[in-house]
Protein backbone atom coordinates (compact mmCIF):
# COMPACT_ATOMS: atom_id res chain seq x y z
CA UNK A 1 0.00 0.00 0.00
CA UNK A 2 1.65 3.16 -1.39
CA UNK A 3 2.44 6.15 1.68
CA UNK A 4 -0.67 8.34 2.02
CA UNK A 5 2.05 11.07 2.96
CA UNK A 6 5.79 11.60 1.29
CA UNK A 7 8.11 14.23 2.19
CA UNK A 8 11.41 15.99 1.61
CA UNK A 9 13.39 18.07 3.93
CA UNK A 10 15.88 20.53 3.43
CA UNK A 11 17.71 22.58 6.19
CA UNK A 12 17.88 26.26 6.55
CA UNK A 13 19.73 28.58 8.85
CA UNK A 14 18.33 29.44 12.73
CA UNK A 15 16.88 25.70 13.35
CA UNK A 16 14.32 26.05 10.52
CA UNK A 17 13.46 23.70 7.17
CA UNK A 18 11.69 23.91 4.71
CA UNK A 19 9.28 20.12 4.05
CA UNK A 20 8.07 19.87 0.70
CA UNK A 21 4.96 17.41 1.10
CA UNK A 22 3.40 15.51 -1.41
CA UNK A 23 -0.14 13.77 -0.73
CA UNK A 24 -1.21 10.46 -2.86
CA UNK A 25 -4.13 10.85 -5.37
CA UNK A 26 -5.51 8.05 -3.63
CA UNK A 27 -5.63 10.13 -0.85
CA UNK A 28 -6.86 13.00 -2.20
CA UNK A 29 -9.74 11.05 -4.01
CA UNK A 30 -10.91 9.42 -0.26
CA UNK A 31 -10.94 12.86 0.64
CA UNK A 32 -12.94 14.42 -1.95
CA UNK A 33 -14.93 11.32 -1.91
CA UNK A 34 -15.89 11.52 1.78
CA UNK A 35 -16.61 15.39 1.99
CA UNK A 36 -19.04 14.83 -1.04
CA UNK A 37 -20.75 11.73 1.52
CA UNK A 38 -21.31 14.75 4.19
CA UNK A 39 -22.95 17.05 1.93
CA UNK A 40 -25.16 14.54 0.66
CA UNK A 41 -26.51 13.82 3.94
CA UNK A 42 -28.25 17.31 3.53
CA UNK A 43 -28.78 17.24 0.14
CA UNK A 44 -32.44 16.07 -1.82
CA UNK A 45 -32.14 14.48 -4.88
CA UNK A 46 -34.93 12.74 -6.92
CA UNK A 47 -34.29 9.13 -6.67
CA UNK A 48 -32.29 8.85 -3.97
CA UNK A 49 -33.00 8.67 -0.22
CA UNK A 50 -31.85 10.90 1.73
CA UNK A 51 -28.52 10.58 3.43
CA UNK A 52 -27.92 8.09 0.35
CA UNK A 53 -26.56 10.07 -2.23
CA UNK A 54 -23.42 8.82 -3.65
CA UNK A 55 -20.52 10.65 -3.90
CA UNK A 56 -20.29 10.70 -7.80
CA UNK A 57 -23.88 12.25 -7.80
CA UNK A 58 -22.97 15.04 -5.68
CA UNK A 59 -19.69 16.28 -7.28
CA UNK A 60 -21.51 16.05 -10.29
CA UNK A 61 -23.96 18.04 -8.83
CA UNK A 62 -22.08 20.80 -6.75
CA UNK A 63 -18.74 20.24 -8.73
CA UNK A 64 -15.73 19.06 -7.75
CA UNK A 65 -13.66 22.16 -7.75
CA UNK A 66 -15.27 23.55 -4.67
CA UNK A 67 -16.07 20.01 -3.06
CA UNK A 68 -12.22 19.93 -3.34
CA UNK A 69 -11.32 22.96 -1.85
CA UNK A 70 -13.52 22.26 1.64
CA UNK A 71 -11.60 18.43 1.79
CA UNK A 72 -7.87 19.89 1.63
CA UNK A 73 -9.27 22.92 4.04
CA UNK A 74 -10.73 20.07 6.56
CA UNK A 75 -7.49 17.34 6.01
CA UNK A 76 -4.85 19.62 5.59
CA UNK A 77 -4.15 19.71 9.76
CA UNK A 78 -4.00 16.03 9.48
CA UNK A 79 -1.54 16.11 6.42
CA UNK A 80 0.44 18.43 8.26
CA UNK A 81 0.94 15.74 11.34
CA UNK A 82 1.37 12.97 9.11
CA UNK A 83 4.26 14.96 6.77
CA UNK A 84 5.97 15.72 10.49
CA UNK A 85 5.43 12.16 11.45
CA UNK A 86 6.50 11.11 7.94
CA UNK A 87 9.75 13.21 8.15
CA UNK A 88 10.76 12.81 11.52
CA UNK A 89 11.43 16.83 12.52
CA UNK A 90 10.15 18.11 16.12
CA UNK A 91 8.83 21.36 14.64
CA UNK A 92 8.87 24.44 17.14
CA UNK A 93 6.08 27.12 16.31
CA UNK A 94 3.40 27.35 14.14
CA UNK A 95 4.28 26.42 10.09
CA UNK A 96 4.28 28.48 7.27
CA UNK A 97 2.52 26.90 4.94
CA UNK A 98 2.40 27.27 1.68
CA UNK A 99 -0.81 26.02 -0.81
CA UNK A 100 -2.04 27.53 -3.69
CA UNK A 101 -6.15 26.35 -3.71
CA UNK A 102 -6.26 28.26 -6.16
CA UNK A 103 -4.38 25.07 -8.08
CA UNK A 104 -5.91 21.96 -6.66
CA UNK A 105 -4.74 18.91 -8.41
CA UNK A 106 -6.61 16.82 -11.34
CA UNK A 107 -8.18 13.47 -10.62
CA UNK A 108 -5.22 11.31 -10.11
CA UNK A 109 -2.77 13.96 -9.43
CA UNK A 110 -1.51 14.00 -6.02
CA UNK A 111 -1.75 17.16 -4.06
CA UNK A 112 1.92 19.18 -2.93
CA UNK A 113 2.42 21.95 -0.89
CA UNK A 114 5.08 22.80 1.71
CA UNK A 115 5.91 24.68 4.78
CA UNK A 116 8.57 25.91 6.52
CA UNK A 117 8.90 25.32 10.54
CA UNK A 118 11.14 25.88 13.47
CA UNK A 119 12.57 22.47 14.56
CA UNK A 120 14.26 21.28 17.65
CA UNK A 121 17.94 22.71 17.74
CA UNK A 122 20.62 20.02 17.90
CA UNK A 123 23.09 19.49 20.64
CA UNK A 124 26.58 18.52 21.01
CA UNK A 125 26.84 16.81 24.38
CA UNK A 126 29.70 17.45 26.53
CA UNK A 127 30.13 14.93 29.55
CA UNK A 128 26.81 13.93 30.44
CA UNK A 129 27.49 10.78 33.31
CA UNK A 130 29.07 11.21 36.59
CA UNK A 131 28.34 14.72 36.93
CA UNK A 132 28.04 16.21 40.49
CA UNK A 133 24.71 17.34 41.53
CA UNK A 134 24.01 19.19 44.18
CA UNK A 135 21.35 17.41 46.62
CA UNK A 136 19.72 18.49 49.77
CA UNK A 137 18.04 16.73 52.44
CA UNK A 138 14.71 17.11 53.10
CA UNK A 139 13.35 19.20 55.56
CA UNK A 140 10.55 19.85 58.13
CA UNK A 141 11.21 23.35 58.94
CA UNK A 142 9.87 24.54 62.48
CA UNK A 143 7.94 27.41 60.61
CA UNK A 144 6.28 25.23 58.36
CA UNK A 145 4.83 23.11 61.30
CA UNK A 146 3.92 26.15 63.05
CA UNK A 147 1.91 27.79 59.86
CA UNK A 148 0.09 24.18 59.75
CA UNK A 149 -1.27 24.08 62.95
CA UNK A 150 -2.14 28.09 62.67
CA UNK A 151 -4.06 26.85 59.71
CA UNK A 152 -5.91 24.37 61.90
CA UNK A 153 -6.20 26.40 64.54
CA UNK A 154 -7.87 29.45 61.87
CA UNK A 155 -10.35 26.85 60.39
CA UNK A 156 -11.62 25.87 64.17
CA UNK A 157 -11.98 29.51 65.03
CA UNK A 158 -15.17 30.96 66.50
CA UNK A 159 -16.55 34.11 66.00
CA UNK A 160 -17.84 35.91 68.80
CA UNK A 161 -20.26 39.33 69.31
CA UNK A 162 -18.30 41.95 71.41
CA UNK A 163 -19.52 45.27 72.34
CA UNK A 164 -16.74 47.60 71.52
CA UNK A 165 -15.51 48.89 68.26
CA UNK A 166 -14.06 47.42 65.33
CA UNK A 167 -10.70 47.01 65.05
CA UNK A 168 -8.41 45.12 62.77
CA UNK A 169 -8.70 41.43 62.51
CA UNK A 170 -12.50 41.76 63.64
CA UNK A 171 -15.50 40.84 61.54
CA UNK A 172 -18.03 43.62 60.93
CA UNK A 173 -22.12 42.80 59.86
CA UNK A 174 -23.21 45.88 57.95
CA UNK A 175 -25.50 47.33 55.92
CA UNK A 176 -23.99 49.88 52.83
CA UNK A 177 -25.29 51.90 50.27
CA UNK A 178 -22.49 53.54 47.78
CA UNK A 179 -23.08 56.19 45.32
CA UNK A 180 -20.68 58.20 42.77
CA UNK A 181 -20.97 61.59 42.36
CA UNK A 182 -24.59 61.34 44.77
CA UNK A 183 -25.92 58.66 42.24
CA UNK A 184 -26.01 54.97 43.26
CA UNK A 185 -24.61 52.74 40.90
CA UNK A 186 -24.63 49.08 39.85
CA UNK A 187 -23.39 46.26 42.52
CA UNK A 188 -23.15 49.35 45.40
CA UNK A 189 -25.33 48.57 48.13
CA UNK A 190 -25.22 45.37 50.40
CA UNK A 191 -27.11 43.76 52.91
CA UNK A 192 -26.19 42.21 55.82
CA UNK A 193 -22.36 41.51 54.60
CA UNK A 194 -19.38 40.29 56.22
CA UNK A 195 -16.39 41.85 56.04
CA UNK A 196 -13.08 40.92 57.73
CA UNK A 197 -11.46 44.37 58.53
CA UNK A 198 -7.99 44.80 57.71
CA UNK A 199 -8.11 41.97 55.34
CA UNK A 200 -7.20 43.53 52.23
CA UNK A 201 -10.03 42.51 50.13
CA UNK A 202 -12.07 45.19 49.43
CA UNK A 203 -11.19 48.70 47.29
CA UNK A 204 -9.03 51.35 49.13
CA UNK A 205 -10.70 53.06 51.94
CA UNK A 206 -13.41 50.37 52.57
CA UNK A 207 -12.28 48.53 55.43
CA UNK A 208 -10.56 51.00 56.68
CA UNK A 209 -13.31 53.29 57.07
CA UNK A 210 -14.68 50.47 59.76
CA UNK A 211 -11.76 51.19 61.92
CA UNK A 212 -13.28 52.47 65.17
CA UNK A 213 -17.29 52.13 64.46
CA UNK A 214 -19.07 49.73 66.94
CA UNK A 215 -22.33 48.54 66.43
CA UNK A 216 -25.32 50.49 66.13
CA UNK A 217 -23.29 53.42 64.20
CA UNK A 218 -23.89 54.94 61.13
CA UNK A 219 -20.80 56.34 59.13
CA UNK A 220 -20.01 58.00 55.40
CA UNK A 221 -16.21 56.98 54.24
CA UNK A 222 -14.84 57.80 50.80
CA UNK A 223 -13.62 54.46 49.23
CA UNK A 224 -11.33 54.51 45.70
CA UNK A 225 -11.83 52.28 42.73
CA UNK A 226 -8.53 51.23 40.93
CA UNK A 227 -8.20 51.91 37.49
CA UNK A 228 -7.98 48.34 36.66
CA UNK A 229 -11.09 47.60 38.46
CA UNK A 230 -12.85 44.82 36.65
CA UNK A 231 -16.16 46.62 36.68
CA UNK A 232 -15.49 49.39 34.24
CA UNK A 233 -18.44 51.35 35.26
CA UNK A 234 -16.71 52.51 38.36
CA UNK A 235 -13.25 51.55 37.67
CA UNK A 236 -10.72 54.62 38.46
CA UNK A 237 -13.62 56.77 40.27
CA UNK A 238 -14.11 58.20 43.87
CA UNK A 239 -17.50 56.54 45.85
CA UNK A 240 -19.18 57.68 49.15
CA UNK A 241 -20.58 54.70 51.02
CA UNK A 242 -23.14 55.44 53.99
CA UNK A 243 -22.49 52.23 56.48
CA UNK A 244 -24.72 50.83 59.23
CA UNK A 245 -23.04 48.92 61.11
CA UNK A 246 -25.25 45.61 63.23
CA UNK A 247 -22.87 43.56 64.73
CA UNK A 248 -19.14 43.45 65.36
CA UNK A 249 -17.14 40.10 65.72
CA UNK A 250 -14.17 38.85 67.29
CA UNK A 251 -12.23 35.69 65.49
CA UNK A 252 -11.98 33.79 69.10
CA UNK A 253 -8.94 31.13 68.15
CA UNK A 254 -8.30 28.05 70.49
CA UNK A 255 -5.21 27.50 72.01
CA UNK A 256 -2.68 25.45 71.17
CA UNK A 257 -2.69 22.93 73.43
CA UNK A 258 -3.63 18.85 73.91
CA UNK A 259 -7.25 19.69 73.53
CA UNK A 260 -6.75 21.75 70.41
CA UNK A 261 -4.51 18.14 69.07
CA UNK A 262 -7.48 15.88 69.85
CA UNK A 263 -10.25 18.48 68.24
CA UNK A 264 -8.31 19.55 65.45
CA UNK A 265 -6.76 16.16 64.27
CA UNK A 266 -7.27 13.25 66.84
CA UNK A 267 -4.01 13.30 68.22
CA UNK A 268 -3.84 13.11 72.66
CA UNK A 269 -1.00 15.44 72.40
CA UNK A 270 0.21 18.10 71.01
CA UNK A 271 3.51 16.93 70.28
CA UNK A 272 2.23 13.84 68.82
CA UNK A 273 0.45 16.44 66.17
CA UNK A 274 3.63 18.49 65.55
CA UNK A 275 5.74 14.79 64.82
CA UNK A 276 2.95 14.00 62.62
CA UNK A 277 3.18 17.35 60.36
CA UNK A 278 6.41 17.04 60.59
CA UNK A 279 6.80 13.11 59.40
CA UNK A 280 4.36 14.37 56.28
CA UNK A 281 5.90 17.49 55.92
CA UNK A 282 9.02 15.68 55.33
CA UNK A 283 7.61 12.87 53.36
CA UNK A 284 6.30 15.68 50.50
CA UNK A 285 9.86 17.84 50.68
CA UNK A 286 11.33 14.15 49.76
CA UNK A 287 9.54 14.25 46.86
CA UNK A 288 10.64 17.70 45.90
CA UNK A 289 13.90 16.88 46.76
CA UNK A 290 13.83 13.36 44.27
CA UNK A 291 12.53 16.12 41.53
CA UNK A 292 15.01 18.77 42.23
CA UNK A 293 17.78 16.37 41.91
CA UNK A 294 16.86 15.35 38.49
CA UNK A 295 16.52 18.54 36.89
CA UNK A 296 19.62 19.57 38.37
CA UNK A 297 21.35 16.30 37.14
CA UNK A 298 19.70 17.19 33.55
CA UNK A 299 20.79 21.11 33.59
CA UNK A 300 23.86 19.86 34.40
CA UNK A 301 24.49 18.14 31.40
CA UNK A 302 22.56 21.11 29.32
CA UNK A 303 25.70 23.26 30.95
CA UNK A 304 27.90 20.89 29.97
CA UNK A 305 26.19 20.49 26.13
CA UNK A 306 26.55 23.21 22.99
CA UNK A 307 23.56 24.09 21.62
CA UNK A 308 23.02 27.02 19.77
CA UNK A 309 19.24 28.53 20.29
CA UNK A 310 18.06 31.31 18.16
CA UNK A 311 15.92 33.89 19.24
CA UNK A 312 13.32 32.84 16.85
CA UNK A 313 13.05 29.66 17.90
CA UNK A 314 12.96 30.90 21.89
CA UNK A 315 9.70 33.47 20.44
CA UNK A 316 8.18 30.50 18.82
CA UNK A 317 8.32 28.37 21.38
CA UNK A 318 7.46 31.55 23.87
CA UNK A 319 3.97 31.71 22.45
CA UNK A 320 3.56 27.85 22.08
CA UNK A 321 3.62 27.82 26.07
CA UNK A 322 1.66 30.52 26.10
CA UNK A 323 -1.02 29.16 23.68
CA UNK A 324 -0.98 26.17 26.09
CA UNK A 325 -1.82 27.81 29.27
CA UNK A 326 -4.32 29.67 27.75
CA UNK A 327 -5.92 26.79 26.58
CA UNK A 328 -5.53 25.01 29.58
CA UNK A 329 -7.42 28.35 31.33
CA UNK A 330 -10.11 27.80 28.57
CA UNK A 331 -11.48 24.63 30.15
CA UNK A 332 -11.95 26.32 33.07
CA UNK A 333 -14.16 28.81 31.58
CA UNK A 334 -11.34 31.75 31.31
CA UNK A 335 -11.08 33.24 28.20
CA UNK A 336 -7.76 34.83 26.57
CA UNK A 337 -9.04 38.38 26.72
CA UNK A 338 -9.96 38.04 30.61
CA UNK A 339 -6.50 36.59 31.32
CA UNK A 340 -4.88 39.74 29.92
CA UNK A 341 -7.22 42.25 31.81
CA UNK A 342 -6.75 39.83 35.24
CA UNK A 343 -3.23 40.09 34.65
CA UNK A 344 -2.92 43.75 33.12
CA UNK A 345 -0.56 42.60 30.41
CA UNK A 346 -0.87 41.71 26.69
CA UNK A 347 0.08 38.66 24.46
CA UNK A 348 3.24 40.30 23.57
CA UNK A 349 4.50 41.16 27.31
CA UNK A 350 3.24 37.55 28.26
CA UNK A 351 5.51 35.92 25.63
CA UNK A 352 8.50 37.96 26.49
CA UNK A 353 7.80 37.00 30.14
CA UNK A 354 8.04 33.13 28.75
CA UNK A 355 11.50 33.40 27.06
CA UNK A 356 13.83 32.20 29.81
CA UNK A 357 11.93 29.11 30.59
CA UNK A 358 11.04 28.78 26.34
CA UNK A 359 14.91 28.76 26.09
CA UNK A 360 15.40 26.39 28.83
CA UNK A 361 12.96 23.88 27.50
CA UNK A 362 14.85 23.91 24.30
CA UNK A 363 18.05 23.27 25.23
CA UNK A 364 16.53 20.61 27.65
CA UNK A 365 14.82 19.38 24.51
CA UNK A 366 17.88 19.57 21.95
CA UNK A 367 20.08 17.42 25.41
CA UNK A 368 17.89 14.87 25.81
CA UNK A 369 17.11 13.77 22.25
CA UNK A 370 21.44 13.85 21.74
CA UNK A 371 21.41 11.24 24.94
CA UNK A 372 19.02 9.00 23.44
CA UNK A 373 20.71 9.07 19.96
CA UNK A 374 23.70 8.62 21.82
CA UNK A 375 22.70 5.77 23.66
CA UNK A 376 20.71 4.26 21.48
CA UNK A 377 17.87 4.46 23.50
CA UNK A 378 14.33 2.54 21.68
CA UNK A 379 11.82 1.54 24.31
CA UNK A 380 10.60 -1.88 24.00
CA UNK A 381 6.94 -2.84 23.78
CA UNK A 382 6.90 -4.41 27.52
CA UNK A 383 7.96 -0.96 28.94
CA UNK A 384 5.69 0.72 26.55
CA UNK A 385 3.33 -1.09 28.13
CA UNK A 386 4.60 -0.35 31.79
CA UNK A 387 4.41 3.44 31.16
CA UNK A 388 0.85 2.62 30.30
CA UNK A 389 0.42 1.06 34.10
CA UNK A 390 -1.75 3.93 35.69
CA UNK A 391 -3.81 5.19 32.64
CA UNK A 392 -4.89 1.93 32.08
CA UNK A 393 -5.99 1.75 35.47
CA UNK A 394 -7.74 4.64 35.71
CA UNK A 395 -9.69 3.99 32.45
CA UNK A 396 -10.26 0.37 33.83
CA UNK A 397 -9.05 -1.17 31.09
CA UNK A 398 -6.11 -3.28 30.10
CA UNK A 399 -2.34 -1.95 29.29
CA UNK A 400 -2.51 -3.71 25.94
CA UNK A 401 -5.93 -2.33 24.76
CA UNK A 402 -4.41 0.83 25.27
CA UNK A 403 -1.61 0.05 23.07
CA UNK A 404 -3.49 -1.14 20.61
CA UNK A 405 -5.50 1.75 20.98
CA UNK A 406 -2.73 4.24 20.64
CA UNK A 407 -1.61 2.53 17.56
CA UNK A 408 -4.58 2.63 15.70
CA UNK A 409 -4.56 6.60 16.73
CA UNK A 410 -1.25 6.78 15.46
CA UNK A 411 -0.01 8.33 18.65
CA UNK A 412 2.28 5.33 19.77
CA UNK A 413 5.23 7.01 18.58
CA UNK A 414 4.34 10.01 20.86
CA UNK A 415 4.55 7.34 24.05
CA UNK A 416 7.65 6.03 22.46
CA UNK A 417 9.19 9.27 22.72
CA UNK A 418 7.99 10.34 26.01
CA UNK A 419 9.21 7.04 27.65
CA UNK A 420 12.65 7.57 25.35
CA UNK A 421 12.85 11.22 27.28
CA UNK A 422 12.13 9.47 30.95
CA UNK A 423 14.86 6.61 30.05
CA UNK A 424 17.46 9.39 29.22
CA UNK A 425 16.89 11.71 32.08
CA UNK A 426 16.76 8.14 34.71
CA UNK A 427 20.01 7.26 32.72
CA UNK A 428 21.70 11.13 33.82
CA UNK A 429 20.09 10.77 37.33
CA UNK A 430 21.54 7.66 38.13
CA UNK A 431 24.96 8.47 36.89
CA UNK A 432 24.90 11.42 39.05
CA UNK A 433 27.00 12.16 42.15
CA UNK A 434 25.17 14.06 44.62
CA UNK A 435 26.81 16.33 46.34
CA UNK A 436 26.59 18.93 49.06
CA UNK A 437 24.53 22.05 48.50
CA UNK A 438 26.47 24.95 48.14
CA UNK A 439 24.03 27.39 49.85
CA UNK A 440 22.34 27.36 53.77
CA UNK A 441 19.75 24.30 53.16
CA UNK A 442 21.87 21.93 54.93
CA UNK A 443 21.07 24.24 58.42
CA UNK A 444 18.14 22.57 59.26
CA UNK A 445 19.07 19.07 58.33
CA UNK A 446 19.86 18.12 62.12
CA UNK A 447 16.31 19.10 63.60
CA UNK A 448 14.22 17.67 60.02
CA UNK A 449 16.42 13.80 61.06
CA UNK A 450 15.13 14.39 64.43
CA UNK A 451 11.91 15.08 63.77
CA UNK A 452 12.10 11.97 61.06
CA UNK A 453 13.10 9.54 63.77
CA UNK A 454 10.54 10.50 66.04
CA UNK A 455 7.38 8.07 66.40
CA UNK A 456 3.90 8.99 68.46
CA UNK A 457 4.43 8.49 72.30
CA UNK A 458 0.52 8.44 73.05
CA UNK A 459 -2.28 6.58 71.76
CA UNK A 460 -4.91 8.47 69.27
CA UNK A 461 -7.85 8.31 70.73
CA UNK A 462 -10.69 5.91 69.12
CA UNK A 463 -13.53 8.09 69.03
CA UNK A 464 -11.30 10.65 67.44
CA UNK A 465 -11.04 11.24 63.75
CA UNK A 466 -7.67 11.67 62.20
CA UNK A 467 -6.95 14.16 59.22
CA UNK A 468 -4.10 14.45 57.08
CA UNK A 469 -2.88 17.99 58.60
CA UNK A 470 -0.16 18.37 56.47
CA UNK A 471 0.69 20.20 53.48
CA UNK A 472 3.61 20.24 50.87
CA UNK A 473 6.18 23.28 51.36
CA UNK A 474 5.70 24.36 48.07
CA UNK A 475 3.80 23.34 44.52
CA UNK A 476 6.27 22.37 41.34
CA UNK A 477 9.06 24.00 42.49
CA UNK A 478 11.35 21.44 41.35
CA UNK A 479 8.86 19.60 38.93
CA UNK A 480 11.13 18.12 35.91
CA UNK A 481 10.33 19.25 32.41
CA UNK A 482 10.62 16.74 29.03
CA UNK A 483 9.82 16.98 26.00
CA UNK A 484 6.86 15.74 23.92
CA UNK A 485 5.08 16.01 27.83
CA UNK A 486 4.69 20.13 28.58
CA UNK A 487 0.31 19.37 28.48
CA UNK A 488 0.79 16.31 30.26
CA UNK A 489 3.79 16.64 32.89
CA UNK A 490 2.72 13.61 34.90
CA UNK A 491 2.47 10.13 33.79
CA UNK A 492 -1.22 9.78 35.26
CA UNK A 493 -1.67 12.37 32.91
CA UNK A 494 -1.00 10.42 29.76
CA UNK A 495 -2.42 10.89 26.74
CA UNK A 496 -4.51 8.48 25.21
CA UNK A 497 -6.95 8.04 21.86
CA UNK A 498 -9.81 9.56 24.26
CA UNK A 499 -8.50 12.14 26.25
Amino acid sequence: MPTAVTTTVTELPESRVSVDVEVAAEEIQKSLESQARKLGREMKVPGFRTGKIPPAVVIQRIGREPILDEAVRGRLTDWYMKAVDESGIAPVGDPDVDLDFGKLPNEGKPLTFSFEVGVRPTATLGEYKGLEVPRREPIAAAEAIDAQIEEMRDRMARLEVVDRPAADGDFVILDFVGTIDGEPFEGGEGRDQLVEVGAGRLIPGFEEGLVGVAAGEQKMVDAWFPDDYAAQHVAGKMAKFDFTVKEVKHKDLPAIDDDFASDAAGYDTLDELRESIARELLEHDATRVEAEFRAGALDAVVDEATVDVPEPLVTARAKELLDRMLHSLGHQGITKEAYFQITGKTEDELIEESKPDAEVALRREAVLAAVIEAEKIEPTDAELLDALEEAATREQTSRQKLLDRLKQAGRVDMLAKEVAAEQAIDLIVTTAVPVAPTGGDDAEKPAAAKAERKKPAAKKKPAAKKQTPAKTQGDKAGELWTPETDAAAKKDKLWTPDS
